[in-house]
């Protein structure tokens, strides 16, 4: 079992930057990728960012690269989402993903990740 809780959400105006992190606990945390999704009302959830065991490799989705930056603690078992440049189109609920044993590089996919945490919210105004 690995359980995740997230932290960091907020209202931030257009503009401004927020940190998520995502406090994990239950399996060893260095040997498995990391996922942040989001979720926006009336749609579904879609992938933002992902991070490599190690750390070393990263993915982003197209609609945050070069605005957001995935990082991960191994020794505080945590995840980081940086949030800059923030958009009103990036208000949503955040959730950060566990991969499943078996996959050992960051997954854009939803069914490569078997445990969630419980979201967090980001609320960008204009």
């Amino acid at each position: 079992q690995v359980q995740l809780v997230e932290s960091g959400g907020g209202l931030v105006q257009a503009g401004g930057s927020l940190r998520l992190s995502c406090a994990a606990s239950g399996r060893t945390f260095s040997s498995y990728p990391m996922g942040w999704f989001r979720q926006a009302p009336g749609k579904e959830r879609e992938f933002v960012a992902a991070i490599s065991w190690s750390g070393g490799t990263t993915s982003y989705a197209n609609s945050v690269k070069g605005r957001f930056t995935v990082s991960r603690d191994n020794a505080k078992n945590t995840v980081y989402l940086q949030m800059n440049s923030l958009k009103p189109e990036d208000t949503a609920v955040y959730y950060c993903a566990a991969a499943k044993k078996g996959v050992v590089t960051p997954s854009r996919l939803k069914v490569d990740y078997d445990y969630w945490g419980q979201g967090t919210q980001v609320t960008v105004s204009s």
